[in-house]
């Protein structure tokens, strides 16, 4: 008998290693399949020799680099903020940016524009951000430094006039989550070689790049002929002809990819998205963000993408009282939230009225818990129970006082059966206080005494922490978490001290940050384990 049952042990040990390796292996193969495409194109004579007759007879082809916005994810210079600017080398021809002084976060919309030849298929394009000093500028960190060229800081991408794409550095591969560009399509991260709590100039850019079009709906004459049979003099923007809830261009951006065929030695186009047949885009997340692929299209507009994490965040504040009581949430802790997520390649979106929501609410002395449902749907949902934001949002509420507790997540309805953990509160009231308490010792612990600064990390961290709880971070599933007894003196502190993490009560006004796991015994990899879906799929409270 013992001998049947090792012979058995055996036997399923051997069927999971097998299955292991055959994983292992499986992901190799994708990640080389990719690193093949890249390295074909990089190959000079499929982009210098002219090899095919005018790719678009309607224009004069150009192309557009287009750079939406910068952000330092690190320190870049030692005293005050960094002196941005960009280099773009569109066919090896360079341009330059103007340079954006003293700016951490630049949002430039700036774009250069190069003639390019018709009869070639593909265009080099190189990206390069810099800090300009005094002596000398220095180059800053947007690349994921891939294996085989590790000191790499710039992108190098190739663009195909056929289609409208590109890859190499940054790519779309939308078949298989194993090699997906975990920073986005059009968003390069310089954390992406693990550099996220090393001092590496590590910085984001989001960029876009296009050509010139007769019909100005982005999709290039060759698609329109040699592939969906459309008019290129036709603007077909917004047309959906299978009906499935996502229009021919949304598809036609995130339904493409370039891979190597081995067997004729060539490139090809190939399409996931078909916009004339029927798909079932609200049971597409491939990225696992909570977000279908309905969503991705209702939120494209402010820069989702379908295989990148995205959180969007409606933020509805309370306004000042008859004698100026409560407060609002400084600019600088919206930035220092979407930092903190960026550096993990999930882009935080706050709608504080750039996205339609952000509604400025009236004063209420104090707020219950009915109220607080009453402003969620009234506001929030704009009083319809179908508002597509329910599922796709996510909710703050910044009153001045709440009769319960200074800060909480809350459950919501929109019909009075299915509930979900979507929405977090803030009173003002106790955290404009904070900035005060333990001055000297607290300035330590934040590295400032400039008590806006306290306020921007207090507020950030506020957030960061609820939002966590919409993201399944609790006290019975993280023993660190919410545990009152952690914070310094008290008897958990010496136990708790190595989670260091805004959801221990000892980090929650001090780190905007979820731990990773790697600071020894009781910490928790809350990065690791935070589920972004859980938001929608119903409470979790009975």
């Amino acid at each position: 008998m013992k001998i049947k049952i090792l012979c058995m042990s055996l036997v399923i040990i051997l069927l999971i290693s097998g299955y292991s390796i055959g994983l292992k292996n499986t992901t190799i193969s994708l990640q080389n399949d990719h690193e093949i495409t890249k390295n074909f194109l990089k190959n000079t004579e499929t982009k210098s020799t002219p090899s095919e007759d005018d790719i678009d007879p309607l224009v004069d082809l150009e192309i557009t680099v287009t750079i939406k916005e910068i952000r330092a994810l690190d320190k870049i210079d030692i005293i005050g903020d960094p002196d941005f600017y960009i280099k773009v080398f569109i066919n090896e021809i360079e341009k330059t940016s103007p340079v954006w002084q003293n700016q951490k976060y630049v949002k430039p919309n700036w774009s250069v524009t190069q003639n390019v030849p018709d009869d070639q298929e593909y265009v080099t394009i190189k990206i390069q951000l810099w800090d300009k000093n005094k002596g000398k500028d220095k180059i800053c960190d947007i690349s994921s430094n891939p294996q085989e060229d590790p000191l790499s800081y710039d992108i190098d991408l190739y663009y195909t006039l056929k289609t409208g794409h590109w890859d190499g550095d940054d790519y779309i591969y939308p078949i298989s989550s194993v090699i997906f560009d975990q920073s986005g399509y059009g968003r390069s991260n310089g954390c992406d070689d693990n550099s996220i709590y090393q001092n590496d100039r590590d910085c984001e850019i989001s960029f876009d790049i296009s050509q010139n079009d007769y019909d100005n709906d982005n999709i290039p004459y060759w698609t329109e002929t040699n592939i969906y049979g459309t008019d290129p003099t036709i603007d077909d923007t917004g047309r959906d002809d299978d009906e499935d809830g996502v229009p021919i261009e949304w598809e036609h951006k995130w339904g493409h990819y370039l891979r190597y065929n081995h067997s004729i030695d060539q490139m090809e186009h190939r399409w996931i998205y078909d916009p004339f047949t029927w798909e079932n885009h609200l049971s597409f997340d491939p990225d696992e963000d909570g977000l279908d692929n309905i969503e991705e299209y209702y939120t494209s507009q402010w820069g989702s993408d379908p295989f990148r994490k995205d959180i969007f965040l409606e933020m509805d504040q309370m306004e000042l009282g008859p004698n100026q009581e409560g407060g609002f949430v400084p600019e600088g802790s919206k930035d220092l939230l979407i930092d903190s997520f960026s550096k993990h390649n999930i882009v935080f979106h706050i709608d504080d009225g750039c996205m339609g929501g952000g509604e400025l609410l009236p004063f209420d002395n104090s707020t219950d818990d009915q109220e607080l449902r009453d402003i969620y749907f009234n506001y929030f949902l704009n009083g319809d129970p179908t508002y597509w934001r329910r599922g796709a949002f996510h909710y703050a509420l910044i009153a001045y006082h709440s009769t319960f507790h200074p800060g909480f997540v809350f459950r919501t309805t929109a019909d009075g059966e299915n509930y979900s953990i979507d929405s977090l509160q803030i009173s003002t009231k106790r955290h404009e206080f904070l900035p005060s308490k333990d001055y000297l010792y607290n300035s330590i612990r934040r590295k400032t005494f400039d008590r806006e600064k306290h306020r921007e990390i207090i507020y950030a961290a506020a957030i960061m922490h609820e939002t966590g709880h919409t993201l399944g971070i609790y006290s019975w599933n993280v023993p660190g978490c919410d545990n009152g007894d952690s914070v310094f003196p008290y008897e958990d502190w010496l136990k708790f001290r190595n989670y260091r993490s805004c959801m221990n009560y000892n980090f929650i006004y001090i780190l905007i940050d979820y731990s990773d796991g790697s600071h020894g015994v009781n910490d928790h990899d809350d990065w690791g384990t935070i589920d972004l879906a859980l938001f929608q799929k119903g409470s979790i409270w009975h």
